[in-house]
């Protein structure tokens, strides 16, 4: 009984060592190397526990694989407690149970399989499921995607061209199972098999960084230069950005702009919720913000401006009513609400893009039956609270005198499939805008930032930056950020960026790698459960 005490400890510190090294790995100051072996402490632990099934009660695995993704989640997303303690325990708590429950998943199968690496195939379909799915339901939460992890060392990754970041986390795990497998089978496999192995992982994390280099160094932008400005007003969204009057945001974005304005500039880009008046879609001309911003037009009249707002619409009687809606309190009518992105030009109608990838818990809420209760709990970070609407379609906006642009809203700059429908829909450069004020000075809003590495790669597309607290930057088609601005200061910065038509093999075929891991794991599962059943039958 001592023993098994002794051991319980160092199965938990084993976990523990998974997530420390997991967490050390993370953007934007970690070293991405420790990600090929950051689960092997976890393997050790599943695979001991497989070897001597009788001392261990069901869902061990679970238990123990539990604290070290728990570790992972906490240590390096802990800033999320800044903005919401409820929303940091839910991220970090519920996100630590679906990797913990893919291990045990996998332990399971592996018990049914008995073969082991059809059973290694299974970990990593089940795992690339479980990301696969936070990029695609309503509990969204990508933030910890193994391909993720390279976005600070996004010059290993020049790949993500042709794979998106499912590339990344494929390279990671089978990483880990080959260096486990080698570390596990030492003493009793020959000396040819040893060096035979070695050279097999000497080649699988080395070919695909020569690679990288190799794709970096070759890759030239095609001249085709667009001027922007972006601006970084550095309103405290705690304390300013929705207390200050909508006219005095205005005045301020325009005073930061100032002298940088001239008729050659194509583009001026102010950040996510930059405009706080309550704006109604159904006659957005008549609101100040808009009639100030305006100005600027009549003065640069091939002037395109792209600013975020809270925007509403009234839907007319007998309209379908969708889920997001919100009922008036003195009539019988309904609205909904929308994290939007205005373009403003010379045109008379102004074009739109509703945010469509909501933040969980600050701007959605699950949509399973039965849960439209919980829009009361809603996270109030400010702004507009409760499930927004969406739209269906990745807005790509036409312009005065220059190229199609995409615009994407803060959280939506994670996801790489998504982001790519706008580069599919047309746009030839991508603008980003954001307000990573909430989290104060932590790693989160520097992460959010590197992430923006990973989709100038995917799509092959220069993307202009605006963040209302920083970082904003201008970033090439290669990844390389230029006039990256420092947290917490007003600034402005001003520039051109290269214009691409051309449509990556990753932009034309999109998240390919997760939908066919994903296929293969649920047929895998089938399998297991067909094994159990008959099993079961058999005895």
């Amino acid at each position: 009984m001592a023993v098994l005490k002794i051991r319980k400890i160092y199965f938990i510190l084993l976990s523990l060592l998974s997530g420390i090294l997991l967490s050390l790995a993370w953007p934007q100051n970690g070293f991405p190397g420790l990600l090929f072996i950051g689960l092997i402490p976890m393997l050790f632990i599943e695979d001991y526990i497989s070897k001597a099934p009788e001392k261990f009660i069901k869902f061990t695995v679970f238990l123990y694989s539990y604290p070290g993704f728990l570790a992972w989640n906490i240590l390096t997303t802990w800033w999320i407690v800044n903005s919401t303690l409820v929303g940091a325990l839910l991220a970090n708590v519920l996100n630590a149970l679906f990797m913990a429950i893919i291990f045990q998943l996998f332990h399971w199968t592996k018990k049914k399989i008995t073969h082991r690496l059809l059973s290694y195939i299974s970990l990593v379909c089940f795992w690339v499921a479980l990301e696969y799915l936070h990029l695609n339901w309503d509990l969204n939460w990508p933030w910890l995607n193994l391909g993720n992890g390279f976005s600070s060392y996004y010059n290993w990754v020049q790949w993500y061209e042709y794979t998106g970041t499912f590339g990344g986390t494929l390279w990671v795990l089978v990483a880990n199972i080959t260096i486990y497998e080698l570390l596990w089978n030492f003493k009793t496999q020959t000396s040819k098999f040893k060096i035979q192995y070695l050279l097999f992982i000497l080649i699988w994390l080395a070919t695909p960084i020569v690679i990288s280099r190799i794709i970096y160094n070759q890759y030239k932008e095609s001249p085709n230069p667009v001027n922007f400005v972006v601006l970084q007003p550095n309103l405290d969204p705690y304390s300013e950005q929705y207390t200050i009057p909508p006219p005095e945001v205005i005045g301020q974005i325009i005073s930061l702009a100032g002298s940088n304005l001239n008729d050659k500039v194509n583009f001026l880009v102010a950040p996510e919720s930059a405009i706080q008046e309550s704006m109604w879609e159904n006659d957005l001309r008549t609101f100040a913000s808009i009639r100030l911003l305006r100005q600027i037009i009549e003065q640069y009249p091939d002037l395109n401006i792209l600013i975020g707002g809270s925007t509403f619409y009234a839907f007319d009687r007998g309209a379908p009513i969708p889920r997001t809606a919100r009922k008036f309190t003195d009539t019988d009518r309904y609205y909904n609400a929308y994290n939007t992105g205005i373009m403003i030009n010379v045109h008379d109608t102004l074009q739109l893009y509703h945010k469509s990838k909501l933040t969980p818990g600050v701007e959605i809420l699950p949509s399973f039956k039965g849960f439209k209760w919980l829009e009361k709990y809603a996270i109030d970070l400010g702004g507009t609270v409760g499930s927004l609407g969406m739209d269906s379609v990745r807005t790509v906006y036409t312009t005065i005198r220059s190229v199609p642009v995409g615009p994407a809203i803060c959280y939506e700059s994670i996801f790489g499939e998504f982001f790519s429908e706008f580069v599919r829909n047309g746009a030839q450069i991508m603008i980003i805008i954001t307000n990573d004020g909430w989290w104060g000075n932590t790693p989160g809003h520097r992460q959010h930032y590197a992430f923006a590495h990973l989709r100038a790669i995917e799509t092959r597309r220069s993307i202009a930056r605006s963040a209302n607290t920083g970082i904003s930057a201008f970033i090439d088609q290669r990844g390389d950020a230029h006039q990256v601005t420092k947290y917490w200061v007003p600034a402005v910065i001003k520039g051109s960026l290269n214009a691409n038509t051309k449509l990556t093999f990753y932009v034309r075929h999109g998240d390919y790698i997760a939908r066919y891991l994903t296929a293969t794991g649920a047929m895998i599962l089938l399998l297991s459960v067909f094994i159990s059943v008959k099993n079961r039958f058999l005895h």
